[in-house]
């Protein structure tokens, strides 16, 4: 590999002249360093032989060496091809490499729109200004991953994090060190040349690059998704007849660059050869539009309606209810999320359904196989199981800020319950929801006490503070037995203070800037940038609306960055203007952290609760409670 690196000056009195303009190639400075790609030394000469690039491949080469008298292919295929069905293919290296618009003599160009030709131009036009930059692009909106956490020192969670996300299972070792090809964007050729970089710090998927050679000098450091198609592994440029420039900030500072390399490389890793192929892998996604499945009504939580799959980005899926006429009636969610379902579900486990009005399916229109849906853990429910009428404690799904005194209100088959908030459920049951008996979100009497969360009580419950010994003998109930919960805690990973990108679940079709505050187990608190905390969120360390740093960007879906001053003062959302009334109406209630001892057996059985700190990051095998032996 090193044999692909060279480095020396030389000066050439060679001249030449071209007989169509648009094949003219702008000389390089002599003073530029040698690079040799596949054993061929590239010579930068003010003459006839200097480079070229092909205008159907985008390969780089000496001029002789190219095939036909205008040198514009680098082989016979490549001329035969851009004459018969691929000639749009050339036309972004023709812009990028030729260093100017395309002359009338481009017949390419213009067999296109003139939307088509602008656009083509303006893509020239930002090539030409990304290589005059030395800093990062800010995007659009204002706001960036780079900065924000340079500025503060934010730590991200990595994406071994998310099993869901891209590369979330085949991240390998990429970690600070990792020498990667990049874009040398401080030069100044017309030619779009390459610089061995090294990651300095990692936040998700994006990484903090310096050029090799740089040393010490962060002046030039860059962020950039490392998951994107301008990244390679080291000998990549060698293997793709690309040319590696050194910045021309530092061109003086070494005369010998092989030998530079060759001792700043040895023994340092790079991606896997296969990196990007597996990043468009990942990326693959098994539901496509106008799939039919079962959601969740988000009009009434205790239904589901038929819904088509309208778009995909990411894996999140919008789905549009298929009454909706004019589609505007959707609803966002991922394809493992636990509430899309093949359809036929809610009939083979007994839970409510909205027959559509529609009798039969639109054309195109056709059911997601079952396969493709998310499976749940099978269970037992032959033996000790759980009854209507038991207690336990559940995350509210209309205040995710809150988990609250809740009691099943059915039982259904495969294992999944119907539980109904206590103190606010409607008298038709049309708020009860669905939670499986293994889900993260269901939680047995005492949970809260002893992990030193504020457990909400039933709305307009006067005996303060709270306590469930008095409430299950009030009620006449019982709690639900502990065996029967999930307790199960994967090494996760995750850590306080943790940034990430989450999706607000009171309105799942915002992706934003969020930050993990509070470790329970496998319960995190999402606090989202910007907002108060009665905002934050508990959600699962392995649920599908948690994202890596550099999602967004990696798949194209937009990210809402920390709410600004002004916003949070005038809470103009109308989203978070309806979370903001539902938590209200649980304010007065005093907050519980004292950690008590049952007062007598709830349920026939004794047990000793796990007492220690509250966040609980002792990723791995873990116990909210344990079972005190007689």
């Amino acid at each position: 590999m090193f044999d692909g690196y060279d480095s020396c000056s030389e000066d050439t009195s060679s001249s030449s002249s071209s007989d169509e303009s648009e094949e003219e190639v702008a000389p390089l400075p002599s003073s530029l360093p040698i690079i040799k790609n596949n054993g061929q030394v590239y010579t930068y000469p003010d003459g006839k032989s200097g480079m070229a690039t092909c205008e159907m491949c985008g390969m780089v080469g000496v001029r002789d060496a190219f095939y036909s008298k205008t040198k514009r292919f680098c082989s016979v295929s490549c001329s035969r091809s851009y004459s018969s069905n691929s000639k749009k293919a050339s036309i972004l290296a023709r812009l990028q490499v030729a260093g100017k618009p395309p002359t009338k003599k481009a017949k390419v160009l213009q067999k296109q729109p003139l939307v088509a030709k602008l656009a083509a131009y303006a893509q020239y036009q930002a090539t030409l200004q990304n290589q005059a930059k030395t800093k990062a692009a800010v995007p659009v909106e204002g706001f960036s991953w780079g900065n924000y956490i340079n500025s503060n020192s934010f730590t991200a969670a990595p994406v071994t994090c998310f099993k869901h996300a891209p590369m979330g299972t085949c991240w390998g070792d990429i970690a600070e060190g990792v020498r990667v090809e990049v874009p040398n964007t401080d030069c100044s050729l017309p030619t779009k040349v390459f610089w061995i970089a090294g990651i300095v710090k990692l936040a998700g998927y994006n990484a903090l690059l310096r050029y090799e050679g740089f040393e010490n000098d962060s002046s030039l450091d860059f962020w950039c998704n490392i998951c994107g198609s301008d990244i390679h592994p080291v000998g990549w440029c060698a293997t793709s007849g690309k040319p590696l420039v050194p910045p021309r900030t530092i061109q003086h500072k070494y005369t010998n660059w092989k030998a530079f390399l060759v001792k700043r490389l040895t023994g340092a890793k790079t991606l896997p050869p296969d990196f990007s192929q597996k990043v468009s892998e990942s990326m693959q996604y098994p539901f496509k539009t106008s799939m039919r499945v079962e959601v969740v009504d988000k009009t009434h939580l205790c239904r589901t309606r038929v819904a088509v799959v309208e778009s995909v980005i990411g894996g999140r899926l919008r789905l549009v209810y298929e009454e909706s006429e004019d589609k505007t009636d959707d609803f966002w969610c991922h394809m493992y999320s636990p509430l899309i379902h093949h359809i036929g579900w809610s009939r083979s486990i007994g839970h409510r359904f909205k027959r559509s009005d529609i009798t039969k399916k639109q054309d195109g229109h056709f059911d997601a196989p079952p396969h493709l849906f998310m499976k749940v853990k099978e269970v037992d429910a032959a033996g000790e199981w759980f009854k209507e009428g038991m207690k336990l404690e559940a995350i509210d799904p209309l205040n995710l800020s809150a988990i609250c005194v809740a009691t099943i209100r059915k039982v259904l088959a495969d294992g999944y319950l119907m539980i109904g908030i206590d103190g606010s459920e409607a008298a038709d049951g049309s708020d009860w929801f669905c939670y499986h008996a293994t889900s993260p979100s269901i939680f047995p009497v005492g949970f809260c006490e002893i992990n030193m969360i504020e457990l909400t009580p039933p709305r307009g419950y006067a005996k303060l503070p709270f306590k469930w010994f008095d409430y299950l003998r009030e009620t006449d109930s019982i709690a639900a037995p502990v065996k029967l919960f999930n307790k199960e805690v994967p090494n996760h990973g995750f850590h306080v203070g943790m940034k990430l990108e989450a999706v607000d679940l009171m309105e799942p079709r915002l992706v934003c800037v969020a930050t993990v505050t509070r470790i329970i187990h496998r319960l995190l608190r999402i606090h989202f940038d910007g907002w108060e905390d009665e905002y934050d969120q508990w959600v699962d360390c392995e649920s599908p609306d948690l994202y890596p740093v550099g999602w967004c960007q990696l798949t194209g879906y937009q990210l809402q960055p920390p709410a600004p001053q002004s916003s949070r003062d005038s809470q103009s959302s109308s989203s978070k203007q309806k979370k903001k009334a539902k938590s209200q109406q649980y304010k007065g209630h005093k907050k519980m952290t004292s950690l008590q001892l049952k007062e007598e057996l709830l349920d026939g059985e004794e047990y000793s609760f796990l007492q220690g700190t509250s966040d609980q990051e002792s990723n791995g095998s873990a116990s909210y409670y344990i079972k005190q032996e007689p």
